[in-house]
Parts: structure tokens; C-alpha cells; sequence
């Protein structure tokens, strides 16, 4: 195998420069979620040069390459990236900056399909080295619920990949471009979104007794719901950030919105959680003669990687990069629709270091001035192809 590693970091050297304008080009032409149809056609003429199959018009967007090294049959991975970015007004004065005013790479999955894109060209020319088949799941709609990877695996895109394991990678400003991070077993969040609809009846402030006033019924549910705990040792997050009660100084509003978020990392409490949210707010508001509706929008589930996967991907990242490129990821509070697939098969969600703080590369993902140092793409690509040849090797 070590034949084949240096032949596919050469090859990661040697395509660098057309991975990055793959990568730029992308940046500069982002679209939202589940509208990637523009850049669904790019990724599609892409494979095409590359002489690789594929299946498209996958819930619309969505596209499924398929590269067959020697022995086709004897075991088959996939490795996914996703095709949508996000409603940001990009602020970096580069030459592949946005040309769609208002929507913008910011989350790095334009980063994440130039990465495998140049995985698949490193794989495709090296398939006579390599037995197995590798499937590239480009995905949609990873930024809005009900997320793509959901949908492609309800379309019965998971019975036609016939994968024995998922590969993902995503983005990590925090974390110096050269470097890569995993995290065996839990690693993210699930995300809902909670929406809560306090009623009262409104009127002249002056006047109480002719009022059902919904804001203190609301600050009471919120204080509440503040005081829900896990009575075991388990990460979560409970935290609404709007609150709208259109009154005025003397007017008494009839109602009163509060939007929030819930992240866990244990599926059955996520459930319980939804429970007692229902259950407090609506108690709560009928004590005081008001009602509450209360919506809950399900969103990712926990995020999981396989302790084996996880573990066999580090220790060949630590055989490519050196083990002293290669760190122990924390839980994080954040979530990823890779998540369903993590959930359905064994999976392995790394981070690949894309910072670099002597250059001023130090923006968050989500934010408007996000950029990466172009070094990563040279790791990502080889480091990806490097994992797919070992663990179809498994």
C-alpha cells in the first residue's frame, strides 16, 4: 500500500491547481438549498471529463457517481458531499467572490464538492490499483430542514448504493489548513426548532381586569422551560433567541411568538424533552386562562460515527499526514444532516483544517468574510482518497 500512498499524493499535488478552480468557480456561482440546479449541471460536466458515470435528478438536484477500481464487486463505500449554500451577502473582495448577490458559500460545501471531485479524479486514475466501487453522493439541501439527506434516503438512494460505509468530510476554520480531526462515537447534535404561540386577549394596559396579558404568561413558560435538566450525564442545549409581543407602552398584545432552538446528543431524551416542552407551556398558559400552541419542526438527528470506522480512519490519517497532523475532536453542539446517514450505516464525519491565522484566514463558517487557505484542498483530496482505498481494503 505504501506504493499507492505515494502515488496518491503526487496525484493530490498534481491536481491541486485544477481542484482550486473547481472550488472557485463554485464559490462564485452558489445557490440555495434544494435550487442547485446550476450547479447540479457543473458537477455533472466535471464527472463527464472525467469519464465517470453517474445518475442525476436525484429529488431533483442530487447526483450519484460510481467508480469501479479492480473487482467491482467485492465491496462498495460512498463518500458525500453537499451542493447548497446559504442566504449571506458575501463581504471578501477575492476574484471568485459571489456572483449571486445574497447567497453565498459560507458553510464550505463548495469546498466540500471541489474536495471530492478531486478525490474522484485521484481514485479514477489510480483504479487499477484498487478493488471495489466507490460511490460520490452529492447531496441537496444539507441547510434546510427537512435536510437532502433525508429525502435521498427516503427517494431509496441507500438500497441503490448498496454501501457498506459512509465517508464525509467538513470544514474547520478553528483548525490550521494540514490538519484533520475525528471524534469516534457521538460527535454532534440532533437540531430541532421549536415554535411557541402564547394567547391571551389583549387591550388598554390601563385596564388589567379586562385583560388576559400573554407576556408574563410567556416570560413564566420560558423560565420554565429553562429548568429542564437531564437527570443523567448527556450534553443539550434549550435556548429560544425571538421574542416578539407587538403591543405598545399602554397596549396589551393578543399573543406573543417565541422561537427557539433544542440540540441533544441522546435520541430518547430529545423525545422527552419534546414532551415536557409541550406539556409545561401549555400548562402554564391555561393556569392563567390563555392557550399555547406549541410547534416542534424535527430536525437532524444525532450525529454518530462508527467507533470502528471512525477509528480505522484516524490511524490511515495518521499513516498520510503524520500523526501529529491528526487531533482528537470534541462534541460539538452543532448539527449536520450527514447525521441520517450516520444513523443507517456506519459512518465516519471528519474535520479538515482550512485556517491559517498568519495569512488573516480565521473566519467562522456562517459568516460573511468565510474563506479558506487553498493548502487544504491538496490535503483533503489525497487524504480522502488515501481512507476510501483503506477501508474498501477492510
Amino acid at each position: 500500500m505504501n506504493d499507492l500512498k505515494q502515488k496518491i499524493k503526487a496525484l493530490a499535488s498534481k491536481y491541486h491547481d485544477d481542484i482550486i478552480g473547481i472550488r472557485n468557480h463554485i464559490h462564485a456561482n452558489p445557490e440555495l438549498s434544494f435550487k442547485e440546479f446550476k450547479t447540479s449541471e457543473y458537477v455533472c460536466s466535471v464527472l463527464d471529463k472525467m469519464n465517470i458515470p453517474y445518475q442525476k435528478g436525484i429529488i431533483k438536484t442530487g447526483i450519484i457517481g460510481t467508480i469501479e477500481g479492480k473487482n467491482p464487486s467485492k465491496r462498495t463505500i460512498a463518500l458525500r458531499a453537499e451542493l447548497d449554500a446559504l442566504p449571506i451577502f458575501e463581504k471578501n473582495d477575492v476574484p471568485y467572490k459571489s456572483t449571486n448577490d445574497g447567497v453565498m458559500h459560507a458553510c464550505g460545501h463548495d469546498v466540500h464538492m471541489a474536495s471530492m471531485l478531486g478525490t474522484a479524479k485521484i481514485l479514477n486514475s489510480s483504479k487499477e490499483d484498487w478493488e471495489g466501487t466507490i460511490k460520490l453522493v452529492f447531496q441537496p439541501g444539507e441547510e434546510k430542514l427537512p435536510g437532502g439527506a433525508i429525502q435521498m434516503i427516503e427517494a431509496g438512494v441507500l438500497e441503490d448504493l448498496n454501501a457498506s460505509v459512509m465517508l464525509a468530510l467538513h470544514v474547520l476554520p478553528s483548525m490550521e489548513a494540514g490538519r484533520v480531526g475525528f471524534r469516534p462515537g457521538p460527535y454532534m447534535a440532533s437540531a430541532d426548532e421549536i415554535y411557541l404561540t402564547v394567547k391571551g386577549q389583549g387591550g388598554h394596559a390601563a385596564l388589567p381586569a379586562l385583560n388576559i396579558d400573554p407576556i408574563p404568561m410567556a416570560a413564566e413558560i420560558l423560565v420554565a422551560l429553562n429548568q429542564i435538566k437531564p437527570d443523567f450525564d448527556t450534553p443539550m442545549v434549550l435556548a429560544f433567541g425571538k421574542i416578539v409581543a407587538a403591543g405598545a407602552t399602554n397596549v396589551i398584545p393578543n399573543e406573543v411568538q417565541i422561537e427557539g432552538t433544542f440540540r441533544a446528543m441522546n435520541e430518547e431524551w430529545r423525545d422527552e424533552v419534546h414532551r415536557r416542552v409541550e406539556e409545561t407551556a401549555k400548562q402554564i398558559a391555561e393556569k392563567h386562562g390563555g392557550t399555547c400552541e406549541v410547534l416542534i419542526k424535527k430536525g437532524y438527528p444525532c450525529l454518530v460515527n462508527d467507533e470502528q470506522v471512525a477509528k480505522d480512519a484516524k490511524a490511515n490519517a495518521q499513516d498520510y499526514l503524520g500523526a501529529e497532523q491528526v487531533d482528537d475532536l470534541d462534541l460539538r453542539m452543532t448539527a449536520d444532516d450527514f447525521a441520517s446517514f450516520s444513523q443507517r450505516l456506519p459512518a465516519c464525519f471528519l474535520r479538515i483544517g482550512v485556517g491559517n491565522k498568519e495569512k488573516g484566514i480565521t473566519s467562522g463558517v456562517h459568516t460573511d468574510t468565510f474563506n479558506i487557505d487553498e493548502k487544504a484542498l491538496e490535503i483533503s483530496i489525497g487524504l480522502m482518497a488515501w481512507l476510501a482505498v483503506n477501508e474498501l481494503a477492510q
